[in-house]
C-alpha cells in the first residue's frame, strides 16, 4: 500500500557547509528509500535554514536535494511544501522549477477517511507574541520588496545572521518537552478540536519529536522534529501513523 510521509526542519546550510552537505546526504538517501511506495510527500517548512528568492538569484548550494525532487516529481509523486519561519521568502521557485506547491498557512488533507490538519507551526497558539509582531513584518509585501533592493550578498548576509540568531535563541528549549499545558502548539490543537474534528495535527518548527494523545483521547498532535540531530519523519500507511527515525533511532 502506498503511503503518506511528512517530515520538516531540515535546516541546510547551518551550522557550516561540510555538516549541511552531510545532512543534505542523508535527507537525499532517505527520500530515495521511500521512492517505492510514497503515495504523497510532505515537507512541513524550514526545508532551508534560510532563503531569499531575488527576482533571477536565489541561494546557491542543495543542489543534490533539488535534484532529488526534480527525480521524484519526474517519476509522477506528488510533493507538498510549507513554508517556515526560516524560509518564508519563498516566492514561487519550487512551483515554477519542480513542481511543487508550497503553502503559506495549514492546510486540511483527508487519506483514508482520517482528517489531517498540517503546517509548519509558527505563530500558532496562545503566547509568542514578539514572533507574531516579527512575522506580520517579514511577510509584509512592501517590507519583501524593499529588501529585495538589497545586493544579494548584502541582503542574504543579513538574512542568514538573523536566521542562526533565532535558532541560538530558542535551542534550549527546544530539546526540553514543556508539559502539555505549556506546549502551545499543544494548545492549539486543543483549541482547533472545540469547533472541528480532525484525526491528526502534523506540524514542525518545535524541534522535538512528539506524538501526544489530546484530550479527547482519540486525536493525536504529531511533531516532526528535525534533521540536525533526529533525522525524525512520519509515516501514514492508511490505517495507523508512527514518529519514524531514517538510520538510527534515538
Amino acid at each position: 500500500m502506498k503511503k503518506i510521509y511528512f517530515a520538516s526542519d531540515f535546516h541546510l546550510g547551518v551550522p557550516d557547509k561540510e555538516t549541511s552537505r552531510n545532512r543534505e546526504r542523508r535527507i537525499v538517501a532517505w527520500l530515495e528509500s521511500i521512492r517505492h511506495d510514497a503515495a504523497e510527500i510532505y515537507l512541513v517548512g524550514d526545508i532551508f535554514d534560510m532563503w531569499y528568492e531575488y527576482r533571477t538569484v536565489v541561494p546557491k548550494g542543495y543542489l543534490r536535494l533539488l535534484g532529488k525532487l526534480a527525480e521524484l516529481r519526474e517519476a509522477g509523486i506528488p510533493i507538498f511544501a510549507f513554508i517556515g519561519n526560516h524560509d518564508m521568502w519563498q516566492f514561487g521557485y519550487l512551483t515554477d522549477e519542480l513542481d511543487i506547491p508550497v503553502y503559506n498557512e495549514p492546510v486540511v488533507r483527508e487519506f483514508h477517511g482520517k482528517r489531517f490538519f498540517i503546517g509548519h507551526g509558527d505563530g500558532l497558539g496562545p503566547g509568542d507574541t514578539k514572533y507574531k509582531l516579527i512575522k506580520k513584518v517579514f511577510r509584509n509585501p512592501v517590507c519583501q520588496w524593499l529588501f529585495g533592493w538589497l545586493h544579494p550578498d548584502i541582503g542574504l548576509g543579513i538574512a542568514n545572521y538573523w536566521s542562526g540568531r533565532s535558532r541560538r535563541a530558542n535551542a534550549p528549549k527546544d530539546q526540553v518537552f514543556l508539559g502539555e499545558q505549556n506546549e502551545w502548539l499543544f494548545q492549539y490543537c486543543c483549541r482547533k478540536l472545540e469547533t472541528k474534528d480532525y484525526d491528526f495535527f502534523i506540524f514542525g518548527h518545535r524541534h522535538l519529536p512528539l506524538d501526544l494523545l489530546l484530550p479527547n483521547q482519540k486525536s493525536r498532535y504529531i511533531n516532526l522534529g528535525e534533521w540536525l540531530k533526529y533525522d525524525s519523519y512520519a509515516v501514514f500507511d492508511g490505517e495507523n501513523l508512527s514518529l519514524n527515525y531514517f538510520g538510527h533511532a534515538t
